[in-house]
């Protein structure tokens, strides 16, 4: 594997972040999701991780103000357990931080504790749960908070992103 390359998702990214979205969930985001996401959402920002031209992973949030509400993240399964995805998050987080962020919020499958352990290691701490909110399975989502962005940003400074998205 090469160097990873993190940067901002652009339109032709869409159709590889779609493929690795289908692969990751039961209930996909189409692509005409991903597109106004990524060309109309003024709100939000997306980041690709890219392998030599190959999209590997992607994630993305919404902001307003100072908060930031990450809305999903998707890793190519022969990607995983790299760091990929803490480096979306971490520059979803410097992306935050540039425009103001000092918060950053997500939801995440009460039973998914892969991910809740990325998480946490990154600041999230529970806050709240949103019962029966995956449609897919009933599972409840938990609502994590990250209260400071510029606290974790600080102890992973080695983050990687590629450029100032």
């Amino acid at each position: 594997m090469s160097e990873l390359v993190y940067r901002s998702m652009t339109l032709p990214d869409i159709e590889q972040g779609y493929e690795i979205e289908c692969s990751c969930f039961s209930q996909p985001w189409s692509v005409e999701s991903l597109i106004g996401e990524v060309i109309r959402n003024d709100a939000a920002s997306y980041v690709v991780a890219e392998d030599n031209g190959k999209i590997v992973g992607y994630a993305g949030m919404w902001q307003m103000f100072d908060e930031a509400h990450m809305t999903n993240i998707a890793v190519a399964a022969e990607y995983r357990c790299r760091g990929i995805a803490t480096n979306l998050i971490l520059c979803l987080m410097q992306t935050a931080k540039a425009n103001g962020g000092k918060r950053m919020t997500l939801e995440v499958r009460e039973f998914n504790h892969k991910a809740q352990r990325v998480y946490s290691a990154l600041g999230f701490r529970h806050a709240g749960t949103r019962r029966k909110y995956y449609s897919d399975t009933g599972e409840n989502a938990l609502i994590l908070w990250n209260d400071s962005i510029d606290n974790t940003l600080r102890a992973h400074a080695d983050g990687s992103c590629s450029e100032s998205l």
